[in-house]
């Protein structure tokens, strides 16, 4: 059966996942285009008859961080990419030109997460040191200092609006921040493990959290009500989570080797991408919406792994890290992907799609 034809839940849901983020909440189905002329042989998959595969390239190595690398963010608008490790260091790089602009020092131990203001003039960090700082990224400077979690902080991520942060941490908080306040207005309590990961939807009413007892969580972020809560079954561990970028779908990492995208509005896997590996660490995934529609994630052979979000299909693997691929970012607007590793490799690697080989 031809997917793009395909009337059943799961296909049509790929679909909107794949055109909303251009187009917001249009209700009405996106015509498919034609297939371009070529020869029937060509065509492996019926996924492919309407993009190319990605042809992701090696450009830029950068190291300069001593410890494992935890995290790396490209800013809003493209034009930075920011990182941070065990190091208690927070780098800023051109992804462009590979150069490092400036340390942001301040933490007093390790870092896991970093998250950029909408605006990309301010920068969120979480560390084991308990706190949360926000910077401004030109000055270099610490412009809050947010404390109140009693253990490390995990993850963090900014609203939209950038009015609001949330965060997770090793003593089972979801915590939600005024940042204008620098205050703490809600602690929303229903974890029993590490909070490993949190996020805002697009128009910040929902808080998604993941931790390691297991669960998914949604949250009302003006009650803090939990509004659902999500497996993985079999005692899955699941250990990241977004929402897509139409905030109609989460996806989730777990501990055993799979990636699965979600309707939680009816708690349904759609999907399932395998053929990684990821049994012990913290391994985050993305989205890819530039070019063609990718999920994008680390893994524990030391590649970084690019699926077809509707076929589910292995479309690239890409070969330069030599540690555990922890962290990966896609860019904003062009076809590119930052990966950060752990030790022995503690590298970031920039890698740009040079479009169909020739």
């Amino acid at each position: 059966m031809d997917p793009d034809e395909s009337t059943t839940d799961e296909d049509n849901a790929s679909q909107t996942t794949e055109d909303d983020p251009q187009v917001p909440d249009n209700p009405t189905p996106v015509p498919v285009p034609p297939p371009p002329v070529q020869p029937p042989t060509q065509v492996v998959q019926p996924s492919s008859t309407h993009r190319e595969r990605p042809n992701y390239q090696l450009r830029y190595t950068l190291r300069g961080h001593t410890q494992s690398i935890s995290a790396v963010k490209f800013s809003p608008d493209g034009t930075l990419l920011a990182s941070c490790a065990a190091d208690n260091l927070i780098k800023i790089w051109s992804p462009f030109t590979g150069e490092l602009i400036r340390n942001l020092n301040g933490h007093t131990k390790g870092l896991s997460d970093v998250a950029w203001s909408t605006d990309g003039m301010y920068l969120a960090s979480a560390s084991d040191d308990t706190t949360i700082r926000i910077w401004n990224v030109d000055t270099g400077l610490t412009t809050k200092h947010l404390r109140g979690h009693s253990s490390f902080v995990f993850c963090v991520n900014y609203s939209v609006a950038s009015d609001l942060l949330v965060s997770g941490g090793c003593d089972g908080d979801v915590r939600i921040w005024n940042v204008a306040r620098g205050k703490c207005t809600k602690t929303l309590n229903g974890h029993m493990d590490y909070v490993t990961a949190v996020h805002f939807n697009r128009d910040a009413t929902l808080v998604v959290s993941c931790a390691l007892d297991g669960l998914i969580r949604i949250w009302n972020t003006t009650t803090g009500q939990c509004l659902k809560t999500l497996t993985e079954g079999n005692d899955t561990v699941c250990q990241h989570v977004q929402f897509s970028p139409n905030s109609k779908y989460i996806l989730s990492t777990a501990h055993d080797s799979a990636i699965r995208l979600w309707d939680y509005h009816t708690s349904r896997c759609l999907k399932t991408y395998m053929g990684h590996r990821n049994e012990k660490y913290c391994i985050a995934a993305c989205f890819s919406v530039t070019g063609g529609k990718w999920i994008v994630s680390g893994s524990e052979d030391n590649k970084v792994y690019i699926w077809d979000l509707q076929s589910r299909e292995v479309a690239q693997t890409l070969e330069a890290h030599s540690g555990v691929v922890v962290a990966v970012a896609t860019h904003p607007h062009q076809n590119m992907i930052a990966s950060g590793s752990i030790e022995p490799d503690l590298a970031i690697r920039i890698w740009s799609d040079r479009g169909p080989p020739t």
